[in-house]
């Protein structure tokens, strides 16, 4: 999918630079001491490395990087190594830069709702510091512990809280970038308006490591609810999910933080392969929505307003069933039913997955649209749609037919993905909603993009990376 050129073979004498640069112990050369780094957990992509380097501060970064452009050689930056689309992955043999060494916080400032971290602190570190400090950061991903800032930002990761506080792009304030030929821009300003001129960072969020290196940001964070309240509801069909919403977004308005869609076959996927977890209803059925409300008071008025929400829906006909969580465990169980969604699908075989996004009134329709069209290029294959509703973002995978080869259906992949993305373009969406592109969904893009995006897309890259070294065979 990347499209392979001539493996890169690099000569003692560079790795002994590189090695000068980190530190012995943090050039990696022998494969075993790669291969963290060369696989993905789906196993997918598999990479090929020249060398691993684990730079520990910026200016290492910098000169790394300001190296391998003398010499012309690519580097791919990698953070916690948790995407989906095998954008962090080197394929001809390039330089892997691991940002993961950069693990300070810097800097917070709770009276001015910021804090600065380096790239390599991970989603749950950040979250912590913040915590800490008597404030949220807001970013949300099942794969906080793992996951790295860095990565968060170079692919926009959006979440289960994008509704209530933006994606990636929302919550940075600043960044510091160091550039392709080694310079690093200082652009670590808490502001929340500054119009001197081009906004640059918004360049690097998003561009998945192929315009610079993230090695930190500025990072907004907002107060800490002081109550939460939780409930996991039964929906007659996916077409009560839309005024379930509107109803729950018209009453608890800047409350309403959460509202997870998701498919029948979700919880009995997870019920079947996640130990410990339990179905918090009697019967099954065939959609449910996981809400989550927020308040600044601990009044009670959370809870009030999602018992408020589901009174009404309830004497509407819009939900079948609803368990709100009576304490904290309660309500992690309810959100470990939602957040092993990925993991639980890995035991069913095969999975194709897309990660798409629609305005939120045409969800239903992308669904009914996107399950006739699945029946009718294979046959018993099992949509497992989970949506991130408010931010009109659908996980759009499908499991294979239990009778068949996985091989088989993995043949199936172009096609079925393809008439996902031909249906979500018809409906207005975008064929990337939070994962990127990576290698996986390049020829997508071109495909769906018009020339004029191309253009400017290219033209960009090669401004910043000239000579082409940052990220190669990803996304352009």
């Amino acid at each position: 999918m990347s499209g392979r050129r001539r493996p890169i073979e690099l000569s003692s004498e560079l790795i002994a630079r590189l090695r000068d640069i980190v530190g012995p112990q943090h050039a990696l050369t022998d494969r075993d001491l790669q291969l963290p780094y060369l696989r993905e957990w789906r196993d997918m992509y598999e990479g090929r490395a020249s060398v691993v380097v684990r730079p520990g501060t910026t200016d290492e970064v910098a000169n790394v990087l300001a190296l391998a452009h003398a010499h012309a050689i690519p580097v791919v930056p990698q953070a916690g190594n948790t995407g989906l689309v095998g954008g962090q992955m080197p394929v001809d043999g390039e330089i892997l830069l691991s940002v993961g060494r950069l693990k300070a916080v810097r800097a917070v400032d709770p009276e001015g709702y910021t804090m600065t971290v380096e790239a390599g602190a991970t989603l749950a570190e950040a979250r912590a510091a913040a915590a800490e400090a008597g404030r949220l950061f807001p970013l949300s991903l099942p794969s906080e512990g793992t996951c790295q800032i860095g990565g968060n930002i170079a692919i926009n990761a959006g979440g289960v809280s994008v509704l209530a506080y933006g994606n990636a792009r929302q919550l940075v304030l600043g960044l510091e970038v160091v550039l392709a030929d080694g310079r690093v821009w200082n652009g670590l300003k808490g502001l929340k308006k500054d119009n001197s001129g081009y906004d640059l960072k918004n360049l690097f969020i998003g561009s998945e490591g192929t315009l610079g290196v993230i090695t930190a940001a500025v990072l907004k964070l907002f107060p800490k609810p002081a109550e939460v309240a939780t409930a996991f509801v039964a929906l007659p069909d996916l077409a009560s999910a839309l005024p379930l919403y509107s109803l729950a977004q018209e009453t608890a308005g800047q409350g309403l933080t959460a509202y997870e869609v998701m498919a029948g076959i979700v919880l009995d996927l997870v019920l079947k392969h996640t130990p410990g977890t339990r179905d918090p209803f009697a019967a099954r059925h065939p959609w449910y929505v996981l809400i989550e409300t927020s308040g600044l008071a601990a009044d009670g008025a959370a809870n009030r307003v999602l018992t408020d929400v589901l009174t009404v829906a309830s004497e509407r006909g819009l939900v079948l069933d609803a368990a709100i969580a009576a304490s904290l465990t309660q309500a992690r169980d309810f959100w470990r039913l939602r957040e092993s969604y990925s993991p639980a699908q890995k035991p069913e075989g095969g999975n194709i997955k897309n990660d798409v996004s629609v305005p939120v009134a045409k969800i239903p329709t992308l669904i009914a649209r996107a399950d006739a069209a699945v029946a009718r290029l294979c046959p018993g294959a099992r949509p497992v749609p989970l949506a991130h509703f408010g931010d009109g973002s659908v996980h759009y995978n499908i499991a294979q037919p239990p009778a068949m080869r996985k091989v088989d259906f993995m043949v199936l992949w172009d096609d079925i993905t393809r008439s996902v993305q031909d249906i979500v373009i018809d409906l207005g969406g975008s064929i990337s909603a939070e994962h990127g592109i990576g290698q996986m969904k390049r020829a997508d893009l071109a495909r769906v993009k018009s020339d004029v995006e191309m253009d400017l897309m290219r033209r960009i890259k090669a401004a910043l990376d000239p000579k082409g070294i940052l990220n190669p065979g990803k996304v352009l």
